[in-house]
């Protein structure tokens, strides 16, 4: 990432995150209270994630290494969710859930205390989104290059992927990429493999990737960085996108 848009990006990060975070002050406070109404315990909720790539290693059972840092987000599942289960990624109409947790996962305010993520410098306002290292490793190993969304790139509460595509990186019917799907997913036409979830990472990593280009010019940055903060209420209104 050039110097000028290091810091072009850095000064959208705090500026649009202290605003964020002033103007949604009483929604925070609503939405704390639906949370204990809805189901007792932490309003909270904290789990750790893989930031910027740092390096391929050799030889290494866990072969990445990313900086690391705990992600803060609203509560939005059962206290204990993944007790029985371990680590596994969220999916549409988790039945772990609970209700109010549910509609803050489809409007995506559940992802409102991330903003103080961005302000210490953990996270940006725009990125590819952070996935928790456990599952990275496995993703990885699925989908080459996967590791590489985020070389030089901070993670982001929103990002082209997430307004571009539907959850969990699903193309949405009559989009550019949905065109493209059948050459994109499933490129060893493995049988009862359609809609494995390496396919809808696959096409998000598309994206990643794109976005992570437009890093090289200031140009191409702000024109891409403005255009994905304008869409982001609009995919929120719609709960498209994770």
């Amino acid at each position: 990432m050039i110097p000028s848009v290091k810091a072009a990006k850095r000064l959208i990060d705090v500026t649009g995150a202290a605003i964020g975070l002033a103007a949604s002050a009483p929604l925070i406070v609503a939405i704390a209270v639906a949370i204990c109404i809805d189901s007792p315990g932490p309003i909270l909720f904290r789990q750790r994630r893989a930031g910027t790539l740092r390096r391929v290693l050799q030889g290494n059972r866990e072969p990445f290494e990313f900086d690391e840092f705990q992600m803060f987000k609203f509560r939005s599942m059962h206290v204990d969710a993944e007790k029985h289960s371990g680590p596994v990624l969220a999916e549409e109409n988790d039945p772990r859930v609970f209700r109010v947790g549910r509609f803050l996962r489809k409007t995506r305010l559940d992802e409102l205390p991330q903003l103080v993520n961005v302000l210490r410098g953990d996270m940006s306002l725009v990125g590819p989104r952070p996935e928790r290292p456990e599952l990275l490793v496995n993703l990885a190993h699925a989908i080459p290059f996967f590791e590489e969304r985020m070389r030089g790139v901070k993670p982001g509460i929103t990002g082209l992927a997430q307004v571009s595509l539907g959850y969990t990186g699903n193309a949405k019917e009559g989009s550019e990429v949905h065109a493209l799907k059948d050459t994109l997913t499933n490129p060893y036409k493995i049988d009862d493999a359609d809609g494995a979830l390496a396919d809808d990472m696959r096409l998000k990593l598309l994206y990643d990737m794109a976005y992570a280009a437009s890093l090289e010019r200031l140009s191409s940055f702000l024109r891409t960085e403005l255009s994905v903060i304008i869409k982001t209420p609009i995919a929120m209104f719609r709960g498209l996108g994770r």
